[in-house]
């Protein structure tokens, strides 16, 4: 069957219709570096890269513009925007509102600094804008590729895969001229310090992703209408395109004045330079000044070339405003027929992350992000299992007891693969496991159904031959689980600890406490100190060499 998903825009699930099926077109919203991205951002990160993946297996059909069904394996040219300007703490309308999310994050930094927490070798200046996007940027891309982010790991070869947002805004600059030009937004304020906004009853289909129709947002609904800036709007709803603020932590020169761009325009720009395919006549020396072929021919262009990409995902939080809001000035300004298509075919939307059935919050101490997790010991593996098993439209609830259990089970796929590499050659596999592998992940992304398929298939497999491996290998490089390794086994005198665990020495003492009491044949109290490791949360077990194998419980 060919992959069909949910739709966030027709509110449906559909048959994948991408423009070519031998190169799909992919764009990500991805973090803004202010922080360090919590594990509720890395599951829709997750979901979308196991879409990526799906797409272009070999074992993935999609439907072709002919209407035929086209099988892969094909090539999927993803995108994930870095957002380091220094937005606003209130995002309502765009960041028009609130505190420089840079300073905040720079007197974090600061009091870090000052207490001597941060990390050992690091040297960023806290007052300095783009030092501590710089610092933030670096730490998401290295916990991105350790979690095995298709994206990530292929921008250290080409960069323009995760552009950043200070370096496209000539292109911003631009598309808010055309828009404006067409109709589609308007200046107020004194020349030299004006502010740009998009009038949004020029765009009749706004409101159709999210269901905020511009006669609500009229009356205050839809979570984004704030009274300090709506005097000088042309209506309630219109959001912000540039904002002129000579004392912005970030700011650039505009045909407007002195500011920095909303939120909503830097995704837009972003996506069109990399992902639009330019006309061959476009003339490349026009593309200088920041501003990219494939952006300036989608301007120039609108009416011959309609700018659509394939796939557009973020987290259910991205749908309003920010998507719908990048919606309507991508298709105001590339000239994209509403009735046609609004900028993407397709819009994925995972949703949120809860953690033991609770909104993640920093107060309620239930915030975790992928470093403080490795920091204990936790397999990027493992939690990269953990973040995608839910389906994606369903919420996920992170436990400790789930994160266990998906260690075992990303032992359990070792060790197939492992007697799997060693098997027969010859040996014949199971036909069916990828047909119900390949009707699980083509059903709206089932990766919960795909996972239980390869579980019973493994179950019924107990000497598995090396086409038994291949299989795996094919299931896996669309779970990117196995292709991260195993975590080094910390080993001691006396003990091998397994799953990431380092060598605890409450632990070591009471191991050295039990090889005592055997020695001494006093075998209930070895028993005794079993049970205590296991209250603990060690799980032990006797190995060659009189040593111990410690695992989590």
């Amino acid at each position: 069957m060919p992959l069909r998903l949910y739709n966030t825009l027709t509110k449906e699930i559909e048959d994948f219709r991408p423009a070519d099926p031998d190169l799909v077109t992919f764009y990500t919203c991805g973090p803004t570096v202010y922080d360090d991205a919590h594990i509720g951002k890395f599951r829709s990160f997750l979901a979308a890269d196991v879409l990526r993946r799906w797409i272009e297996s070999p074992l993935c059909e999609v439907v072709a513009p002919t209407g035929d069904r086209h099988r892969g394996p094909r090539r999927v040219v993803h995108v994930m925007n870095i957002t380091d300007v220094g937005h606003m703490t209130d995002d309502a309308e765009g960041g028009e509102s609130g505190e420089d999310r840079m300073s905040v994050a720079g007197r974090r930094l600061a009091e870090a600094k000052k207490s001597g927490s941060l990390p050992a070798g690091v040297s960023v200046d806290p007052t300095n804008p783009y030092q501590i996007a710089e610092f933030y940027a670096a730490r998401f891309v290295d916990d991105a590729r350790r979690l095995g982010l298709k994206v990530a790991v292929e921008a250290k070869a080409d960069p323009t895969l995760m552009p950043r947002a200070t370096q496209k805004v000539a292109g911003m600059i631009q598309v808010i001229r055309r828009l404006i030009e067409r109709g589609h937004a308007y200046a107020v304020g004194d020349p030299g310090q004006q502010t740009v906004y998009f009038h949004v009853p020029s765009f009749a289909p706004y409101g159709r992703l999210s269901g905020n129709t511009v006669d609500q947002l009229a009356e205050g609904r839809g979570g984004r209408i704030s009274s300090a800036n709506q005097a000088q709007k042309k209506h309630p709803a219109d959001f912000l395109l540039w904002k002129s603020d000579a004392s912005h932590v970030m700011k650039w020169d505009s045909p407007w004045g002195t500011g920095y761009p909303g939120w909503h325009i830097e995704c837009t720009v972003m996506a069109a330079e990399r992902l639009l395919r330019p006309a061959a006549s476009t003339d490349l020396k026009q593309a200088a000044g920041g501003v990219g072929p494939a952006l300036l021919d989608a301007l120039v262009h609108p009416t011959t070339r309609p700018a659509i990409i394939d796939v557009h995902s973020g987290g259910e939080d991205n749908i309003f405003p920010h998507h719908e809001c990048e919606i309507a000035q991508s298709c105001s300004a590339f000239g994209v027929d509403p009735s046609r298509g609004t900028f993407a075919r397709m819009w994925f939307h995972p949703r949120f992350l809860l953690v033991d059935g609770e909104k993640m919050s920093k107060s309620k101490g239930n915030f975790h992000t992928p470093r403080q997790l490795f920091e204990r010991g936790i397999e990027p593996a493992a939690l990269r299992l953990e973040l995608i098993k839910t389906h994606y439209r369903s919420n996920a609830n992170f436990t400790e007891q789930g994160l266990k259990d998906s260690q075992r089970t990303v032992e359990r796929w070792r060790g197939f693969l492992e007697r799997a590499d060693a098997g027969a050659r010859d040996s014949s596999i199971d036909p069916e496991v990828s047909r119900w592998f390949a009707a699980a992940m083509s059903n709206d992304l089932n990766v919960a159904e795909a996972i239980a398929e390869v579980n019973k298939w493994i179950s019924r497999t107990p000497e598995p031959s090396r086409n038994d491996a291949m299989m795996m290998r094919a299931f896996d490089a669309v779970l990117g689980v196995l292709e991260l390794g195993a975590a080094a086994s910390a080993q001691t005198e006396i003990g091998i600890f397994r799953d990431g665990l380092a060598p605890d020495p409450a632990v070591l003492a009471k191991l050295y406490e039990r090889a005592a009491a055997r020695a001494a044949k006093d075998f209930r109290k070895s028993d005794q100190i079993r049970d205590e490791l296991a209250r603990m949360g060690y799980a032990i077990k006797d190995v060659a060499g009189g040593k111990v194998e410690v695992r989590r419980a």
